[in-house]
């Protein structure tokens, strides 16, 4: 799939955008999906029954993506933590919304852990508060 296929889903452009600024001038790409090298890989650390804890590739996270069911309206509270050499950037943000499928508010905070290489990122560890998806459930 070229770089020019992808698309973000309105509902999830909240999490591209702040993304997208917590990565500004240490990535080359003009949107999320660009920045990824094709074989990035993300791991999951989230205790949700069901839910995968790794993706291996921009291309197969493209698609779980499209399953992507929280309806943003926002996101904030970036925090942007970097190392010397600049090849890990750590992300700390909030997003907020709603689950589409109950009516019930969804604030979540994350944080993600980054390691880029040739100014593509190569690997995504991701932490949530699972419990705040959890509250959105029933």
């Amino acid at each position: 799939m070229s770089n020019n296929q992808y698309i973000y889903r309105k509902q999830a452009e909240p999490f591209f955008n702040i993304v997208m600024e917590g990565l500004s001038g240490e990535v080359d790409g003009e949107n999320f999906w660009e920045v990824m090298a094709e074989d990035v890989i993300f791991d999951f650390i989230y205790d949700i029954p069901g839910f995968t804890n790794q993706i291996k590739g921009r291309d197969a996270y493209y698609e779980w993506f499209k399953s992507y069911s929280m309806e943003l309206h926002s996101a904030d509270d970036l925090n942007i933590y970097k190392t010397e050499n600049g090849n890990i950037i750590i992300l700390e943000y909030a997003v907020h919304g709603i689950n589409p499928s109950t009516g019930k508010a969804y604030n979540n905070k994350f944080c993600s852990i980054i390691t880029i290489k040739n100014r593509k990122v190569v690997y995504w560890r991701d932490y949530m508060d699972t419990l705040a998806v959890m509250r959105t459930q029933h």
